[in-house]
């Protein structure tokens, strides 16, 4: 197999090198051209902007290499690609491959976003309300009717479309081997509709405050195996989507076969999440020996109306919580990136059974030990057109810290549902739901209906 080192296409590192895109598309141009081989990057900081890889490329990170992605907006330029759930025009991520096949990152090195700028800039961003800046007004004449489409609260009403640090659009035989991913400007390591990826011993570290920065986002893909990763973020920990509303349901492309194990999570929003774009349907996810510690959620199931697909045939077995807001949610009064009064999402009303009402059944759940929830002991939330059902929890306890000042509330983001002031084990519009030899520690009354 052909291998090369980058510094001989040309790169320099920091501080004598400021730019080395050029030798990079260099670099790639070169194994694209000769069926592949093995690109080093050994130790230094190498500066450079967005990277497109090609097929049979592996991309080798030596100990001590930081690869460092210039944070000007202008020069991820549009690519096609998925953007919280709709197939639109997005900045180009920061390493992205499409359509390419047999692809390997790997190494003890870093790939680092410099997220900082990108963040404060969304600041900015969420003040002006619409496409301002040159890039902006791009992708908005790239996606006409940008305005209607679904989010999730990353800002698509400015086109403001960060770049998610590493994509594989439509890809095969996809392989992250060891690689530390940080500070990335959006979603952090995003594969969609791509085929069979091992994601194994890798590390995502984002400031627990920085904006949409999920750590995994596994989008419409199949045959998925990750395993011994550590996330640490500002968002999701590990997220499983498959597409948004009409656009999600039109092009029909499901998350299924995807085993997660041996991972830990810490901080964020969730350590293993489902949705809340959900419109091709997500089945077969097994979840095994993991730990969510200091997550807000541990499992954390979300959707809602408008969101579509089946949501089905989950196991989640063996895995430690600690220190929690609420170890287990399934929502689907989800609220964020849509405007809470709106009565056809959040209704407490049957509502006529459509193309885009989501549904969520056949779960097990065993072996949870959680300890520390501070606001509620467990959160399920069904539909009234459209239960949950069919759910299994067995062999599980649910500790809650009952001197934690956290409301019942914030159990995980809805709206619609009427409050409650017990942190008991929480469940609407649930049908058909067995708990084995489980129980909830702390509230005087350990489930509520209502």
């Amino acid at each position: 197999m052909m291998i090369r080192r980058i510094e001989s296409f040309g790169a320099v590192s920091f501080p004598e090198g400021n730019d080395n895109s050029e030798a990079f598309a260099a670099a790639f141009d070169f194994f694209r051209k000769n069926g592949g081989g093995i690109l080093k990057v050994g130790k230094g900081i190498w500066k450079t902007g967005p990277l497109t890889l090609c097929s049979n490329i592996t991309l080798e990170l030596e100990e001590g290499a930081l690869l460092s992605f210039i944070p000007e907006p202008e020069l991820y330029r549009p690519v096609k690609t998925r953007w919280e759930g709709v197939v639109c025009y997005a900045m180009h991520p920061c390493v992205f491959a499409a359509g390419e096949t047999d692809v390997t990152i790997c190494g003890k090195g870093t790939i680092d976003g410099d997220g900082q700028v990108w963040w404060k800039l969304l600041e900015k961003k969420r003040k002006q309300g619409k496409p301002l800046e040159p890039i902006e007004k791009e992708l908005a004449s790239l996606n006409p009717g940008y305005e209607t489409q679904p989010g999730g609260g990353g800002g698509r009403n400015t086109q403001f479309l960060r770049p998610a640090l590493v994509q594989f659009y439509e890809c095969k035989n996809v392989r992250i081997l060891d690689v530390t991913l940080k500070n990335s400007p959006f979603w952090t390591l995003h594969p969609v509709f791509t085929d069979t990826l091992l994601i194994k011993n890798v590390s995502v570290i984002n400031p627990h405050d920085a904006p949409n920065t999920d750590g995994m986002d596994i989008d419409s893909c199949v045959n998925v195996e990750i395993d011994a990763c550590r996330i640490s973020v500002g968002d999701d920990g590990i997220a499983i989507k498959s597409g948004s509303g009409e656009d999600g349901i039109r092009i029909n492309k499901a998350s299924k076969n995807i085993k997660i194990s041996d991972c830990t999570v810490a901080d964020g929003h969730g350590g293993v999440v489902i949705g809340s774009e959900t419109a091709a349907g997500i089945e077969n996810v097994c979840v095994d020996s993991c730990r969510f510690e200091g997550t807000q959620r541990g499992i954390r199931l979300k959707t809602r109306r408008g969101r579509g697909g089946a949501v089905r045939q989950l196991e989640f077995k063996n895995l430690t919580m600690v220190n929690n807001l609420c170890p287990l949610t399934i929502n689907m009064f989800y609220c964020c990136g849509t405007n809470r009064n709106e009565p056809e999402f959040f209704s407490q009303e049957a509502l006529p059974v459509k193309s885009d009402t989501p549904s969520i059944k056949d779960i097990v759940i065993s072996g949870i030990k959680a300890s520390g929830c501070k606001a509620s002991a467990g959160f399920i939330a069904g539909l009234p057109e459209s239960p949950v059902e069919n759910i299994l929890i067995e062999d599980c306890s649910f500790e809650v810290d009952m001197t934690s000042s956290e409301d019942p509330s914030v159990s995980d983001m809805y709206a619609g549902i009427p409050e409650c002031n017990e942190k008991s084990f929480r469940l609407l519009n649930v049908k058909n739901i067995s708990f084995n030899n489980s129980k909830v520690i702390g509230p005087s009354e350990e489930f509520i209906r209502r």
